[in-house]
């Protein structure tokens, strides 16, 4: 990938997260990326186009962060890696921001404009159940990590992560002991 097609997914990844997607124009993006405006349309067609290359990329980051963890532990012992994949979801959100879920409020402002973006936002989240259920955990046990992700996402924005990150933990534990 090009140095200025990484600026720009960098750039408007931040924009976009700090500010939502309808709120932040390609003035800005190009503007802060220090690119061109013809550079942004040589790399991508539209605004709608370039979300979604942005989507594309924080989810592969997110997917490798937790494959590391799961290199990390091994399969062996659920317990150890589900407290690890939690720890590294809270350390995600501590580097990435509070402003919760990205894709969610991708599908939210474009629900009812662009099926492509709704559509990419439902395959993440089946992505991370997927994920769940690929290293060994029951379908049920994934819905409940999923949901336990989900939340401690969404609660981030409003509450200090330090004082859930012990409560989503707990409570991925106790999913285990099951």
């Amino acid at each position: 990938m090009s140095k200025k097609k990484q600026a720009l997914l960098e750039h408007s990844e931040k924009l976009f997260y700090q500010n939502g997607f309808h709120s932040v124009g390609l003035k800005r993006v190009v503007t802060e990326s220090g690119v061109a405006l013809m550079t942004l349309y040589n790399h991508f067609d539209s605004k709608e186009e370039l979300i979604q290359e942005v989507l594309k990329h924080r989810e592969e980051r997110y997917f490798s962060q937790l494959k590391l963890a799961v290199e990390r532990c091994g399969l062996k012992n659920h317990s150890t890696l589900a407290l690890e994949l939690a720890n590294l979801h809270i350390e995600w959100l501590r580097t990435s921001g509070f402003n919760g879920c990205m894709f969610l409020r991708a599908k939210e402002e474009y629900s009812y404009e662009n099926q492509d973006i709704v559509n990419q936002v439902l395959d993440h989240k089946r992505t991370l159940l997927s994920f769940f259920q690929e290293l060994g955990f029951s379908y049920a046990v994934s819905v409940q990590f999923s949901m336990l992700f989900e939340g401690v996402t969404a609660l981030s924005e409003s509450l200090e992560l330090d004082d859930i990150a012990k409560e989503f933990k707990d409570m991925i534990a106790q999913v285990i002991e099951k």
